[in-house]
């Protein structure tokens, strides 16, 4: 069993949605960190691929029978892990009124079903290790709300719920549950999307600033759990238009 502490070389960490945006940038991070990291996503064909240290596993988290098979398949394979970043999520934005029973199922199932899946399925590992992270990828809509945004803010708010039950669940194992609620990322989430952030740096966060705190998580001393970590632009712009 690893001893891990601080260092990042010792340790095994699965990342979702670690074809772009966010997840590819923690995923190469931690790669340079010395970490082996195991990434889900659903594209990697625009990658290329480190040769070492990085498995690529190509899937959609959208499919919860699909999702429960491949995670049993993982756990029996890398019993050695001991970090989960569940990343992976989408937005879809509209009033709740257009949105068709099969869409908002959809939606629910990417935003909220499939991080419950992740979590049931590797808490068992996490919690026999001596010191294991599991961190959820939040969203600010889970505190504000948002105009359009009734099925996106009402997952976002769940997975708070689930982050916050699960920290006081596992604080008798080495298992630390956090969560990172950050708002208006510059990444191919908005592509799609009738709005995006202003152009100015202010306006938005970088995906390697989330990366970096998601890191900060990791590293923390054994013993001390960052919680929740809400992060924001500072000049909050958005605009509208393709």
């Amino acid at each position: 069993m690893s001893n891990v502490d601080s260092d990042l070389g010792s340790r095994l960490v699965l990342i979702t949605g670690a074809s772009n945006g966010i997840g590819r940038v923690l995923s190469l991070k931690l790669l340079d960190e010395g970490s082996r990291v195991i990434g889900i996503g659903r594209d990697f064909s625009h990658w290329v691929l480190p040769k070492t240290d990085f498995e690529a596993v190509t899937t959609d988290l959208a499919n919860p029978e699909a999702t429960s098979k491949l995670l049993s398949e993982l756990v029996r394979s890398h019993r050695d892990l001991d970090a989960v970043v569940s990343n992976a999520g989408s937005g879809r934005f509209g009033h709740l009124e257009q949105f068709s029973p099969h869409q908002i199922c959809e939606s629910v199932n990417l935003n909220l079903t499939q991080h419950i899946l992740i979590a049931r399925a590797f808490l068992p590992l996490l919690k026999r290790r001596r010191h294991s992270d599991l961190i959820f990828m939040g969203s600010e809509a889970a505190l504000t709300g948002g105009v359009r945004g009734a099925v996106y803010s009402a997952c976002k708010t769940a997975l708070r719920g689930l982050a916050r039950s699960l920290r006081q669940e596992c604080a008798g194992s080495g298992l630390r549950v956090g969560i990172v609620n950050p708002g208006m990322v510059r990444t191919g989430f908005f592509d799609g999307l009738d709005f995006h952030p202003g152009e100015a740096r202010e306006n938005a966060i970088e995906p390697e600033a989330v990366a970096d705190i998601i890191i900060a998580m990791l590293k923390a001393p054994p013993g001390t759990v960052v919680d929740e970590v809400n992060l924001s632009p500072l000049k909050k712009v958005i605009r509208f238009g393709h």
